[in-house]
């Protein structure tokens, strides 16, 4: 298994975000982790990339124990996140920004990743000397995946992929989503738009109030009433 949360509970002060959340994320996986607001989703993510360290449970990145690993370590080994707000660099260029993505590699092949990220997003190769913070809310997403596809990750981490962006570019978007996919990357996914996310999704998790209330292959998870009453709360 590629990303394991093993029985994890987070904690922020003496809140209590998460209790027992075991997710899993498979080689070549797109999982889905749905969720209302103040579900525990981002949270989720920021636990497996070592943002937030869980008081109890365990988290696993190729059957490793990386609960204490610092989340550099994580990017080494396979990891990377492309957060909530797309957080570009605003007053560097795009080319600036993919160079943060690679920053902590360490062999020669970063610029046929480069070549390789403009492949997948043109726009950002004929937007390369731009101010990031001057692109389009869609441009910024684009901008915000090649960063982090530029450390080469076994495992993707979305966070709110949809957020603030148009139907069009939230269906572009889950369209490329699907392309990375297509390229053996891994796919952990948060979102709240749970149509769009299912669509492309391999499994499911839903989060309510920081429990697992429902897994699933995406499939069963589209067509299920127990979907509607875990996610709606009612």
């Amino acid at each position: 298994m590629l990303l394991r949360l093993d029985s994890v509970t987070t904690y922020y002060g003496e809140i209590r975000i998460l209790e027992g959340v075991t997710i899993e994320v498979g080689e070549g996986e797109v999982v889905c982790l749905l969720g209302g607001n103040a579900s525990g989703k981002s949270t989720t993510l920021k636990t497996a990339l070592g943002l937030v360290r869980p008081r109890s449970g365990r988290v696993e990145l190729d059957g490793e124990d990386v609960t204490e690993r610092s989340p550099a370590y994580r990017i080494r080994r396979g990891m990377a996140i492309v957060p909530e707000n797309r957080r570009v660099f605003a007053p560097m260029t795009v080319a600036e920004n993919l160079e943060m993505g690679a920053h902590l590699r360490e062999d020669a092949d970063v610029e046929e990743t480069r070549e390789q990220v403009h492949a997948l997003f043109p726009r950002l190769y004929e937007r390369r000397a731009q101010l990031a913070g001057t692109l389009s809310g869609g441009e910024q997403q684009m901008l915000a995946m090649g960063r982090a596809l530029m450390s080469r990750p076994r495992l993707l981490l979305m966070d709110e992929p949809s957020m603030g962006l148009s139907p069009v570019l939230v269906e572009q978007n889950f369209e490329i989503i699907r392309d990375v996919n297509a390229t053996g990357v891994a796919v952990l996914v948060v979102e709240q738009n749970a149509n769009m996310a299912l669509s492309i999704a391999d499994r499911g998790y839903v989060l309510q109030t920081g429990v697992i209330a429902l897994a699933d292959k995406a499939d069963a998870l589209l067509a299920s009433d127990d979907l509607k009453r875990a996610y709606l709360g009612r």
